[in-house]
């Protein structure tokens, strides 16, 4: 009977950490779709309304490593509930602010607040469950942060067009005050900053620093060619602007069961998870290089690079638990920094070659970029194992060495 609660309290505990991710993504998205609503009220520019979104990424870039150090030893309980503490107030403070210098500063500790959260919201949900389902339980954490672009920016805007921009801040805030709640619940209290797996399962200095690569150039393709989305897929492809958000909504949903796909090849094929997403990425841009002109094509490449992508986020999560040479949390705090400066990187360099080369040569950066990912993953030794097998052969007679090697 006691297994079975605290089974359920653990799936609970899961569900809040995935609601987490949804209000994360969506509370860093928002501003996109309220830009006119909060320019107007603000009296501020679209390119400074713009920089609500923007600064917030560099403030994660630049904060997660430092700020996961200095908390890394904190009980997990407690510093999630605070994280989510600070989400509520920042929240609430976005909707009362009177004027846009208010608006950036809330938004800024928001951003501090997410920092830490990257880093520790995966060692954490895997530490309450067996190794043999951590790329399922990851893939749970990430649905989260899918249905925020399929569901949850969609609905902010809505609200913020019905209620005002206000409205769709305190929205979340009151969201973000149940996953507080449930976390402070559920969460047990002796999942401490140090006790989920100190170091990988199988730790690889080597490999981890060829991980960050891998993603910091999956990224950057990525938003390189997605950033600017919206003029390829009407100046190329030729659809209508009313097409966008359907267009759009499909990629989410592809998005949603590229998290599943991920987690179920982190679980049985950890090599197949780097190898398969990255390569579709690939095949998805370079595709809309040459295939973008026909609508019907381009739709389905721009799906494919939806799922690719999502996929691949979770498959290197997993993989950061395997191979992390040190702590856990600081590696998943570099992995989340790579991420962040993927995306910064990816929206200049795009942008650059928007006005420069014309966006269809987003796309094909975009693909070649992915290309130099795929040349990294294919070079890696192939000694990957699934999480069970790898965590059982470390243990005390194991035959596997603390550096990952057979």
């Amino acid at each position: 009977m006691d297994r079975h609660r605290s089974t359920a309290r653990s799936i609970g505990a899961l569900a809040a950490l995935s609601v987490s991710t949804f209000i994360y993504v969506t509370v860093e998205a928002l501003p996109i779709g309220l830009l006119t609503l909060i320019a107007t009220d603000l009296s501020a520019s679209h390119s400074a309304v713009g920089m609500l979104v923007t600064g917030y990424g560099l403030v994660v870039v630049l904060a997660t490593v430092p700020l996961t150090r200095l908390t890394c030893r904190m009980p997990r309980r407690l510093l999630l509930t605070g994280l989510l503490a600070v989400l509520v107030v920042a929240g609430w403070l976005s909707a009362v602010a009177t004027t846009y210098e208010l608006l950036l500063g809330a938004r800024a500790i928001t951003a501090l607040s997410q920092a830490v959260f990257w880093a520790v919201v995966v060692s954490t949900a895997t530490s309450l469950f067996p190794p043999r389902v951590h790329g399922r339980v990851i893939g749970v954490v990430f649905a989260g942060s899918s249905l925020a672009t399929v569901l949850g920016v969609p609905a902010g805007t809505w609200i913020g067009q019905q209620a005002g921009w206000r409205a769709s801040f305190l929205a979340l805030s009151a969201i973000g005050l149940l996953a507080l709640v449930a976390i402070a619940s559920l969460l047990p209290a002796s999942t401490a900053g140090h006790e989920p797996a100190t170091t990988g399962t199988a730790p690889d200095a080597r490999a981890y620093w060829r991980l960050i690569a891998v993603c910091a150039l999956a990224v950057t393709g990525t938003f390189t060619a997605f950033t600017y989305v919206t003029p390829f897929l009407t100046d190329v492809s030729g659809f209508s602007a009313a097409a966008i958000g359907p267009l759009l909504l499909v990629r989410g949903l592809a998005s949603v069961l590229g998290v599943a796909v991920g987690g179920h090849l982190a679980d049985r094929h950890p090599r197949a998870a780097m190898v398969v997403p990255v390569t579709a990425q690939a095949v998805s841009l370079l595709g809309l290089h040459v295939f973008g002109g026909v609508p019907v094509v381009a739709a389905g490449l721009v799906a494919l690079s939806g799922l690719s992508f999502a996929a691949l986020a979770t498959a290197v999560t997993g993989r950061v638990l395997q191979v992390a040479p040190g702590s856990v949390d600081l590696a998943s705090a570099g992995m989340s920094t790579a991420f962040n400066a993927g995306i910064t990187a990816g929206a200049f360099i795009g942008g650059v070659l928007l006005s420069g080369s014309g966006v269809g040569s987003t796309v094909l950066v975009g693909g070649l970029l992915s290309l130099a990912a795929l040349a990294l993953v294919i070079g890696e030794p192939a000694r990957a194992r699934p999480l069970e097998r790898v965590s059982r052969l470390n243990r005390p007679g194991g035959r596997v060495r603390r550096g990952g090697r057979g």
